[in-house]
């Protein structure tokens, strides 16, 4: 059996992909691969994913130059997650300019809950992104 077939793969062919500093062990992303993507990251050692909003293949960094060399790729025990271990390079992953995707933190304020941004923007996005 091809190592690809024991994915269990989404309705639209997709798996979720985890993107996990690898030196301080903090989640740097989500994002989705399809068969190509994966094997492109296995083959590449830099992640490739698939992104949705543009329906191709999406190699991490070809716009801003912060690739993820992809140190180690695991796989969940249900099979339908996968588990990137990466270096970031430039030490931003977020096309906010921000480390980490997950900058915001939910947070009590009386009665009530919200959404509070939590992580500062490392570099302007305009100054990133053609």
């Amino acid at each position: 059996m091809n190592w690809l077939d024991e994915i269990n793969w989404n309705e639209d062919g997709l798996v979720p992909a985890i993107a996990q500093e690898v030196l301080t062990g903090k989640i740097l992303m989500i994002a989705w691969m399809n068969r190509e993507a994966l094997a492109q990251t296995a083959a590449s050692g830099q992640a490739v994913y698939w992104s949705r909003s543009r329906q191709r293949l999406w190699h991490k960094g070809e716009e801003s130059g912060h690739i993820q060399q992809v140190k180690a790729i695991r796989l969940d025990c249900d099979a339908d997650a996968i588990l990137l271990t990466v270096t970031q390079i430039g030490g931003i992953a977020c096309h906010t300019g921000r480390e980490a995707c997950f900058f915001k933190r939910l947070e009590d304020s009386g009665s009530t809950r919200q959404w509070k941004i939590v992580d500062p923007v490392i570099k302007d996005p305009e100054t990133i992104y053609k």
